[in-house]
């Protein structure tokens, strides 16, 4: 189980504002096969699962802007793929939470 964080900003659009971009990668994590999870931030996406099913994942929502018009994209990767232990969005939180 890995936990990622992606951020996908198309360049060169013509407007400051990319919320419509978003929405539209959003959907493909909608449209995912279970069981990968999504949250999403202010200013990235986090989703979870099967490292290999999350990268395939990305691999689709990096293309989404694209198909929208986009002439460049680029997509920043943050993986915490951690081994010793099953480790969820969820537990990562809990275990700060717990320290508080």
């Amino acid at each position: 189980m890995a936990i990622v964080e992606v951020t996908i900003v198309p360049l060169g659009t013509g407007s400051p504002s990319v919320s419509h971009y978003v929405a539209e990668v959003h959907k493909v994590l909608e449209q995912a096969p279970e069981p990968v999870k999504f949250q999403l931030t202010p200013m990235s996406t986090i989703i979870e699962g099967d490292l290999n099913d999350l990268l395939a994942v990305i691999r689709r929502m990096h293309e989404v802007p694209f198909g929208k018009g986009a002439e460049r994209v680029s997509t920043s990767i943050r993986i915490d793929d951690r081994r010793d232990k099953p480790s969820t969005m969820e537990s990562k939180l809990q275990s700060v939470k717990d320290k508080l």
